[in-house]
């Protein structure tokens, strides 16, 4: 929540009036993002359409629901609005490997969260570069699991998770064959007689840690290194340190994506349930045989018309199967009543499910088509304003102050503080105009109304 508010400049809500908020960056560096992240969907939108990947049309219907950057690592969490309420226990978390662990220009950030119980994770890496650091590649890697923990008991490291993707700027090179022999390979489109020398693959065979990792065929040429604004691999000539030209860099597949699906535990040897080690594998063995996991992957391949970058993007499409551990909200809520600018309104909601509520927990008010928490039109603390109405339902008071007089379509969101997600969305109901304004002869276009939210200033 607040790595949104940060990258994005949204409005900041501030507990209490001794509080000031931190959470924001510089014009021109927001600036940088925002183009940044407008070159990643111009990216996706212009995939070609044989590779029948239906992104573009999706992103007219998704919700971000978290984001972490360090330095130049980004990485951006999407899902359509139908899931979140089921998109729990949210943690990001980063890693610096670069300068002796001082410095974020290489690393790694991750996001993890529970999708309708199954815990899942994101690990978006920029390791090492050079071809003779292949070990290093992996060391960084090692030590990245070792170092990224999150609060959660289920899954407290990376590894504990039922489902791991493993993906960014890997850096790993294609050893031993010369430059005429790989680009010979490239442009007779047989990428095949390369994949026995990409170090990756090699390193696959040799540390136990990427043995559990899994990887779809590389039948897309080498994503690195081009020319800027081009689809020519390096033909520049680099000055070393004593004035002689160094080696262009050989094209590999450094981009890449990969997956692990958490094996499936072996039965304790002794049988006594009574030992906490074996009550724990138990678990794990019920989970998996009650909620099955399965994972597909339908497309993996690199976008050659994206030219902003040395490197080409790869796009991967993958297909869960699951059993939904969880099938209903953790809370329902409904605006009660008519709602306006004119008078004060009410929220009614009841918890379904024990969650973890704190005064931190906040209802919000959005109009219909938002699409990242941060967009709210205005939000009340439920502790500060909640009464009980009677022993299931409760009821939350919204100032009129911050409702927009010009109404429209809205819904009504309850963020957890606990878990860092939406737990309850109300069904769309409408904002009536101001009465009161139009008496009054107030143009309601000289009026904030829902048509300048949060998410228009997102674009600007």
């Amino acid at each position: 929540m607040d790595e949104i508010n940060r990258i994005f400049g949204a409005k900041a809500r501030v507990r209490s009036e001794s509080m000031a908020s931190d959470a924001t960056q510089s014009t021109g560096s927001r600036m940088v993002l925002r183009h940044r992240l407008q070159q990643l969907l111009t990216c996706v939108e212009d995939l070609n359409p044989k590779d029948e990947l239906k992104v573009a049309q999706t992103l007219d219907n998704v919700f971000l629901i978290t984001s972490i950057r360090m330095q130049g690592l980004l990485l951006l969490f999407f899902s359509k609005l139908e899931h979140v309420p089921f998109i729990r226990d949210i943690r990001t978390t980063y890693t610096r490997t670069g300068l002796f662990g001082y410095w974020g220009n290489k690393g790694a950030v991750s996001v993890r969260l529970s999708f309708y119980g199954h815990m899942l994770c994101f690990l978006n890496c920029h390791l090492s570069a050079h071809m003779k650091y292949a070990s290093t590649r992996v060391n960084e890697f090692e030590c990245i699991l070792d170092s990224q923990t999150f609060e959660c008991q289920k899954a407290p490291s990376v590894l504990d998770h039922r489902l791991v993707f493993w993906f960014g700027d890997l850096n790993f090179r294609i050893q031993d064959h010369g430059m005429h022999f790989v680009r010979s390979c490239i442009d007779s489109q047989k990428y095949n007689l390369l994949w026995s020398n990409d170090q990756l693959t090699r390193m696959k065979t040799k540390v136990e840690s990427l043995q559990e990792f899994e990887e779809g065929p590389l039948d897309f040429q080498p994503t690195y290194k081009f020319d800027l604004h081009s689809d020519t691999y390096d033909s520049r000539s680099y000055r070393t340190w004593f004035f002689f030209n160094g080696k262009k860099r050989k094209p590999a597949w450094t981009d890449r994506i990969l997956w692990r699906l958490r094996p499936n535990p072996t039965p304790p040897e002794d049988p006594d349930p009574g030992l906490k080690k074996n009550s724990d594998v138990l678990k794990q063995i019920v989970e998996v045989t009650e909620n099955p996991l399965r994972i597909t992957q339908e497309l993996y391949t690199s976008h050659m018309e994206y030219s902003l970058s040395d490197h080409k993007p790869v796009v991967g499409c993958f297909r869960l199967e699951l059993r939904k551990m969880l099938d209903s909200p953790l809370v329902c809520l409904r605006a009660e009543g008519d709602w306006s600018a004119d008078i004060d309104s009410i929220v009614l909601y009841s918890p379904q499910q024990p969650f973890p509520s704190s005064s931190w927990d906040w209802i919000g008010l959005y109009k219909v088509g938002f699409s990242s928490v941060s967009d709210y039109i205005t939000y009340t603390w439920v502790k500060d304003n909640e009464a009980a109405f009677n022993d299931e339902l409760m009821q939350v008071f919204m100032s009129k102050e911050e409702i927009p007089v010009r109404g429209g379509d809205c819904v009504l969101c309850y963020f957890c503080s606990s878990l860092q997600s939406i737990i309850g969305i109300s069904e769309t109901f409408k904002v009536h105009a101001s009465k009161v304004a139009l008496e009054e002869g107030l143009m309601p276009e000289k009026l904030n109304g829902l048509d300048q939210i949060v998410a228009d200033e997102f674009w600007k």
